[in-house]
Parts: structure tokens; C-alpha cells; sequence
């Protein structure tokens, strides 16, 4: 991989331990990957999980001296502050919280703290090249906004802060940007949460391949709609970016959508029963919940609204906790509306900074749970509780009784 003399000083260690460290990481990865060279970002966002190994990895960038050239936005991690007035939590999980938010704003991370940084905090424009962890982030700047980023990992999206630059292979060459096999679909998709059932599906038939989806019906989905069906594809399957045709940038016809291949025969078709089916998999079981937990990824303020209009004037089981986790301008917004107070009053908790993926849910660890969201389901169940999957109006239904009846 060519270097050059600027980024040979930077390796061998004249520029500080930090950035050096930072370079290795670049250097690996670009010779793994037979990258020509390094290029220059104008966006990263380091998807930061308040655990040891990407905490580590930033305080040692900083004790070597290093600091963000590109300031990258940030994943949550949890809210130190807020939440331990609600839960116990152990002192290694509070110690390493807290050395998290250090390291990161030592290092001159942007304090955004939220997994959507694509609809609002950090938005690429048309063929920017970037550096995006967080995979539901990273094949919607791919996919949607037409940026080009592979799917990093937290590490490497930091070193590429640091450096400025990221390695010139995979998603950043239009060869690996066309798709890879078609798929048909003909169910009829109803609202978000039918996208996020559509983006499991698909995941699990593409793999590590690109697909793209011909609709049978006239279609125009929200961006919303677009960031669950990416958010659950990248999460069933390792789908760094998608195509549908006449929605997306990059595929305004099936023939550009696929570049210099050949446009296949249809690789699967995708009807509404399937969608129903989906729903059916995603869910372990019915019964008494002890957790509703929606916003993976993260709420919109005019998701809050919806579960504000759904809720009514009823009020959440006292036996059932309902967290919903929200973007922070989606906070601020309800905190100026007074929307908080009123999911407050009937037993709605909202969360900023943190995540379903954080150690201060283990107190409802034994229960189930429900969400609208199977990629909440599934790293919540890798925590170890058993969640249902549900559109949004079954989960208010169900936390209002307290269970899940179907």
C-alpha cells in the first residue's frame, strides 16, 4: 500500500504515540484488504459502546497524545447521570461508563451520543467519502444518501478521526458499490416497523451480498422507513448497502443498480405472508412483560408523537417498565412540548445517551420483553432476555395490560 512521506513520518512514531498507534491500525487494514492507498474523510461517526475494548482503544489514542482531526459524531453509551436514579448498577459498569465519556471528549469526539447521526447530527452528501461505524448508520449513508463508507468498526472509525483518512478498498470503489443479486417483493409494507420486518428478511437471504429490490407496487418510503429496513438488514445479515430501484441514488433502473453486471433473474420473492411469518420468528413467546422497550435505533420526535397518540389517556402497567430511547433533539423537542411530562404522568420513561445494548437493563433479565424492534430483540436476548417483536400500537396495547395476548 503506497504512503505517503507525511504518513510514513505518522507510522514510524515522529508525529506522537497516539497517531501512530491510529496509523498501524489504518496500515493493517489497508494491506489486509489490498487498498492502494489512503484517502481523505470529511465525516466519521465511532460507534462507542461504553465497553472495555473500544474504551481502551481510545485512552490509549489519547495517552499517546492524539486528538480527532475529523471530529466524529458518537454512538450512546449510557446515561451515568440519569439513569442510576433508576437502576443498581455495579461499579465496574459505572467506572467504565464514566472513563468512556472521558476518553472521548478528551480525544475530541463530537458528544452526540446517538445511533442515528445520519438523519440529523452528522449527514453526508452525495459521494462523500467517510468513515461510519454503527451498521445501521453506515448502510444508510451507503445506500440512501449515496456516501461511501465501509462498515467499520468503532476502532478503525476513531483511527480514521485521528488520522483523517481511511483506507481506499471496498465501498469506496464503484466496483463494490452495484448489486449483487435481485429480489422481488410484492408484500404491500404498512408502515416502519413492515420495512424493519422486510430488512430481516433480506438480510438473511443477501449475506454479505448487495441487494436490490424491485417492487411490485408503487412505493415511497420515509426515511424512516428506509433506516429500519437497513438497521434490521445489517443485523440478520452483514448487508453494507442495498438498492431499490427508482427509490434509491444509485439505482435509478435495475441496469445502473447492477453497474457493469448483467441484471439477473429474480434471486426470491418476498409477499405479505412472509412479512406476517417474520413477525412470528422474531417473537419467543406471549405472556406477562415485564419491559416495553422501543428506539433501536433511536426515536424521532415524530415517533414520539405516535406512541403519544396511541397511548391516549391510558396509563402503563404498574408492573410493566416502558423505556423508549430517543435521539437528543427528539428529547428536546418533547422536554419544549411537554411531551415528557406527559409520558411521565402515564408511566413512559424516554432515555437520551444510552442504548439497548448497555448493562443497566440487567435488572429485567428473567422476564420478557416486547419492542417494535428486532434488532432490539436481538441484542437484548444476547444479554439475556426473551423479547417479543410487535408493531408499536401492540406494544402500547401490551404495556398497558400489562401482556402480551398474541
Amino acid at each position: 500500500m503506497f504512503l505517503t512521506d507525511e504518513e510514513k513520518r505518522i507510522l514510524d512514531g515522529s508525529c506522537g504515540a497516539g497517531r501512530q498507534k491510529a496509523m498501524e491500525m489504518l496500515y493493517a487494514i489497508g494491506v489486509t484488504f489490498e487498498a492502494e492507498k489512503l484517502i481523505p474523510i470529511t465525516r466519521a461517526h465511532v460507534s462507542v459502546s461504553g465497553q472495555e475494548g473500544d474504551t481502551y482503544w481510545c485512552e490509549t489514542l489519547v495517552r499517546g497524545g492524539a486528538k480527532c482531526v475529523v471530529p466524529p459524531s458518537t454512538n450512546p453509551y449510557w446515561d451515568v447521570d440519569g439513569l442510576t436514579k433508576y437502576f443498581d448498577i455495579a461499579k465496574e459498569d459505572k467506572e467504565i461508563a464514566e472513563r468512556t465519556g472521558k476518553a472521548y471528549a478528551a480525544i475530541g469526539a463530537m458528544p452526540t451520543f446517538h445511533c442515528v447521526p445520519e438523519l440529523g447530527s452528522n449527514v453526508p452528501g452525495f459521494g462523500e467519502h467517510i468513515a461510519f461505524s454503527e451498521s445501521s448508520a453506515a448502510i444508510y449513508a451507503n445506500s440512501v444518501l449515496g456516501a461511501r463508507t465501509n462498515r467499520e468498526s468503532s476502532i478503525s472509525a476513531l483511527a480514521s478521526s485521528v488520522i483523517g483518512k481511511t483506507p481506499y478498498y471496498g465501498y469506496h470503489l464503484d466496483e463494490f458499490r452495484s448489486g449483487d443479486i435481485l429480489i422481488d417483493v410484492q408484500a404491500r409494507l404498512l408502515e416502519s416497523y413492515d420495512w424493519g420486518l422486510l430488512g430481516c428478511i433480506v438480510g438473511r437471504m443477501s449475506g454479505t451480498r448487495n441487494p436490490v429490490l424491485r417492487f411490485e407496487h408503487k412505493i415511497s418510503p420515509s426515511p424512516t422507513d428506509l433506516l429500519y429496513f437497513g438497521a434490521e438488514a445489517a443485523t440478520s445479515g452483514t448487508v453494507t448497502m442495498f438498492h431499490i430501484i427508482g427509490i434509491t441514488p444509485e439505482a435509478p433502473t435495475a441496469e445502473a443498480a447492477f453497474g457493469k453486471k448483467q441484471v439477473p433473474a429474480a434471486f426470491g420473492v418476498i409477499n405479505s405472508k412472509d412479512i406476517s411469518d417474520e413477525e412470528e420468528k422474531q417473537t419467543c413467546g406471549t405472556g406477562d412483560i415485564n419491559l416495553v422497550m422501543l428506539g433501536c435505533p433511536h426515536y424521532e420526535y415524530g415517533q414520539l408523537e405516535e406512541a403519544d397518540m396511541l397511548l391516549g389517556d391510558r396509563k402503563v402497567s404498574a408492573n410493566t417498565a416502558f423505556w423508549i430511547m430517543a435521539a437528543p433533539e427528539a428529547l428536546k423537542m418533547a422536554q419544549k412540548s411537554g411531551l415528557d411530562k406527559r409520558f411521565a404522568l402515564r408511566g413512559v420513561n424516554l432515555a437520551g445517551k444510552t442504548c439497548i445494548d448497555e448493562p443497566c437493563w440487567k435488572s429485567f433479565d428473567g422476564g420478557l420483553g416486547l419492542s417494535d424492534s428486532p434488532k432490539c430483540a436481538y441484542y437484548r436476548e444476547h444479554w439475556g432476555q426473551k423479547f417479543a417483536v410487535r408493531r408499536l400500537s401492540v406494544c402500547i396495547d401490551a404495556a398497558v395490560k400489562g401482556r402480551l395476548d398474541r
